[in-house]
């Protein structure tokens, strides 16, 4: 009988960075995401308008990362929804997800957004939103640290 080889578990980053403190939350999670502890997933990292239907259907987990731009997601995360949603919505039901956001004033309406979009497509939210307003604080930094070590486990299984 062949032995059957485990295939890689995948993490799926979708994200929007337009600013350095998008990009400092990024790399945070980035970071978090590549705890050694974790072992087995391969975190794939796309700009929400490089994002595809094959990236998600590939993935076993999925972190979005968006600014909150007049009181909304980006319309780069917004164009990733368009594009994948009916395309993947059947095939990702229950996908864990998790969520970062920024924002200079507030981050409410942007996380709303995320949230129905999400909830359409059946997703399972598996971790706190980490939602920022201003300068990302130290705390901040630390959340989104968490919210990419708590995917990769997830996507690993063990979530």
């Amino acid at each position: 009988m062949p032995e059957t080889e485990e295939r890689t578990r995948r993490l799926l980053v979708v994200h929007h960075t337009p600013s350095p403190a998008t990009a400092e939350l990024l790399d945070a999670v980035l970071r978090g995401a590549a705890d050694p502890e974790i072992d087995g997933v391969e975190v794939v990292r796309r700009a929400a308008l490089a994002a595809t239907a094959s990236d998600l259907l590939a993935a076993d987990a999925v972190v979005l990362g968006t600014p909150a731009n007049i009181g909304y997601m980006s319309g780069a995360l917004k164009h990733f929804f368009d594009t994948v949603y009916y395309v993947c919505a059947d095939d990702t039901r229950g996908l864990p997800f998790g969520l970062y956001v920024h924002g200079n004033l507030g981050v409410e309406g942007a996380v709303r957004a995320v949230e129905t979009v999400t909830g359409g497509l059946g997703w399972r939210r598996v971790a706190a939103h980490v939602e920022v307003t201003g300068a990302p604080a130290p705390a901040d930094l630390d959340a989104c640290v968490e919210l990419g070590a708590t995917l990769a486990a997830t996507a690993m299984g063990l979530g």
